[in-house]
């Protein structure tokens, strides 16, 4: 029974002692002799790209994944979408207000503005179109690549797939806000709860079940505090700041692209959604009532195309849709004024420096000419910023 098990070596043959290398590198069949260790520090083969070291064996991973190499290391950690949701949530309860019905047209608006500000979505380059207010200029997709975020990467299929429309329509759609029942389709649902569940992935939220009279309801208290205070010191350093000059604790770390926009961005967007408030809450009366109008100010300023026409409407074209009719009485003045001027000379400059035109604080778009691709996507973001204005929480 054990010769049928067991293959006895001849007597002439010595056993010689397999090496390590020769272990983990055996010889193949129908090859001549083994393949040789690298050696250490040795460059591996070009041509085995794709191909799992010294073995050589085919490793399947997806080419998208690295497309955005370079733009994740400029994105921040946090979309715009996911920092008003934290603003909102409660920080032990784990959910939103039952009575702001704000927040989730405003999260429609914010994914518009991200596309924006990753360079995925644009105005069409049409001259004529100056005739019409921002909200019905048409938008288009300029870069279908895939964001890595999944509402960002739904709605920008969304508006590639489907004809064009303008921002106002866009977001009305994405909200449901449509009698027409062939639209139906293009409502985003679910928007807070995926967003909640991408702050569960990053480790930022929890999941937990809370009991609410005849029925359970998963709630999402703030796990990481250290995230929800970054974004609340971000927003009190800028509407606060009692200098002209934007204060470096108001804004995105260096390396972020778009420092300055994503600033007035989140102010705005917290604005709208009605979570400001929450940021506010250990200022005094008056300190909070001027933040409330420096916020303002800041919204009239950017809801305009060009930016800042506010400050200088006697030159330049007619802005359709300025802000300025549902100000605050008296605004900021002093230097919450000059805080809000100096956001529109920095913006501009990130303008600037992205479409390669290095003209410092000077607009392109605000001289005529032909328009850059980036102006484009900063025209959308100025037409969501007008909606965002032109509804009820802020009239």
């Amino acid at each position: 029974m054990s010769q049928g098990l067991t293959r006895r070596r001849p007597g002439h043959s010595p056993a010689i002692p397999q090496t390590t290398a020769q272990l983990e590198s055996p010889t193949l069949p129908g090859s001549s002799s083994p393949r040789p260790p690298s050696a250490p520090g040795a460059s591996p083969n070009p041509n085995t790209q794709g191909r799992d070291g010294n073995e050589g064996h085919k490793i399947a991973y997806d080419p998208r994944d690295f497309e955005n190499v370079d733009e994740k290391d400029q994105m921040p950690r946090l979309t715009l979408m996911e920092e008003v949701l934290l603003l909102g949530l409660k920080d032990k309860a784990g959910y939103l207000s039952f009575w702001n019905d704000n927040i989730s047209y405003a999260l429609r608006g914010c994914i518009l503005i991200e596309l924006a500000l990753r360079g995925r979505i644009a105005m069409v380059r049409d001259p004529s179109r100056r005739r019409l207010a921002l909200s019905d200029r048409l938008i288009e997709v300029i870069d279908d690549r895939q964001t890595g975020e999944t509402l960002l990467d739904e709605a920008l299929k969304m508006i590639k797939s489907s004809e064009k429309y303008g921002a106002g329509a866009w977001v009305d759609l994405m909200s449901g806000e449509t009698w027409n029942v062939m639209k139906i389709g293009y409502q985003l649902k679910q928007v807070r709860e995926r967003l909640a569940k991408g702050l569960v992935d990053k480790g930022i939220l929890r999941t937990e079940k809370r009991n609410f009279l005849l029925f359970d309801m998963a709630t999402h208290p703030i796990a990481d505090m250290n995230a929800k205070d970054d974004v609340m010191r971000r927003v009190l350093s800028l509407l606060t700041a009692r200098t002209a000059a934007i204060p470096a604790q108001a804004l995105q770390k260096e390396n972020v692209k778009y420092r300055y926009m994503r600033a007035v961005a989140l102010v705005c967007a917290a604005y709208a959604s009605s979570v400001l408030e929450n940021a506010l809450q250990r200022l005094s009366y008056d300190a909070r009532e001027a933040a409330f109008g420096r916020c303002d100010d800041i919204l009239a300023e950017f809801c305009t195309w060009p930016f800042g026409q506010t400050t200088s409407q006697s030159s330049g074209p007619v802005a359709i849709g300025s802000g300025s009719g549902r100000r605050r009485e008296g605004g900021s003045g002093g230097a919450g004024r000059e805080t809000v001027q100096e956001l529109v000379r920095e913006v501009r400059k990130e303008m600037a420096a992205a479409s390669g035109a290095g003209q410092g604080g000077n607009a392109a778009g605000a001289g005529g000419g032909q328009e850059d691709q980036e102006e484009l996507c900063f025209e959308v973001v100025a037409t969501v910023f007008e909606i965002f204005g032109r509804m009820d929480s802020l009239l």
